[in-house]
């Protein structure tokens, strides 16, 4: 490749990143004196790239009536109550994360090779004279010495904690009876917006008396907590950096 079409590459990938700077810095400046916006109320399933759940499903069973019985096959329990079971219905997430890992790798590796070669006698004798030059000896012909070392240490000491609840909408029935539960909260404090978002498959048999489920007996789990406002572009390093980071080889 010229060196033409490499600075071409170069020019067009710098003026791509101006763009897109641009055009946020434009957005911010807009917003300076006021409150971050807070999103309209919408149907999860009409928002842009939003793809139905498909999993492996079960023969579906046809439910029918015993003679003379209330029962019903298929049935979880013989009265009705209000727990979620359908779409558009709302139940309580109780949010609760404690992770915590701390791993600690250390490996060495060390080698030593050595090798000599030579020839003495009447062999040896006939090499120095005729092969080798003045002053050098047949029994010591090639040395060779190498060594490698190798050390590597690492470590992970990770602690994530996260307590809070969020309502859900069930956006969707599986043919087994399982849930898709999706759920999005905002709360704006002073210049700040914090993001709390919730998705994921549960069984209607872990849904608790009261309308509410654990966080860890949801399936395909999405859990999501962050903000966006003046702390939290604080806390980014700004465009420069971020682009700087990912062009440079060292």
């Amino acid at each position: 490749m010229s060196r033409l079409n490499i600075v071409s590459r170069i020019g067009l990938c710098v003026l791509a990143t101006a763009t897109l700077t641009a055009c946020g810095t434009a957005d911010k400046l807009a917003q300076v004196g006021k409150t971050p916006a807070l999103n309209a109320i919408q149907d999860p399933t009409t928002t842009p790239g939003y793809r139905p759940v498909q999993m492996p499903m079960p023969e579906v069973q046809q439910a029918h009536y015993s003679p003379n019985s209330l029962w019903r096959s298929g049935n979880r329990a013989f009265f009705d109550d209000q727990r979620a079971n359908q779409v558009g219905d709302i139940l309580t997430v109780m949010v609760t994360i404690a992770d915590k890992a701390e791993i600690d790798n250390k490996t060495e590796r060390s080698r030593k090779d050595n090798s000599a070669a030579g020839a003495g006698g009447a062999l040896g004798s006939q090499i120095e004279k005729w092969v080798l030059p003045d002053a050098a000896s047949a029994s010591a012909l090639a040395s060779i010495d190498s060594s490698t070392n190798f050390s590597g240490e690492g470590s992970v000491d990770r602690e994530e904690k996260l307590r809070t609840t969020i309502a859900a909408v069930v956006t969707q029935v599986l043919p087994n009876g399982n849930l898709v539960i999706e759920g999005r909260q905002e709360v704006r404090v002073n210049f700040e917006v914090r993001e709390l978002i919730v998705a994921g498959i549960v069984r209607p048999e872990d849904i608790a008396s009261n309308n509410t489920i654990a966080s860890e007996k949801i399936a395909e789990a999405r859990i999501g907590y962050g903000g966006r406002g003046h702390i939290t572009d604080a806390q980014q390093p700004r465009y420069g950096s971020q682009v700087m980071d990912i062009i440079l080889p060292f």
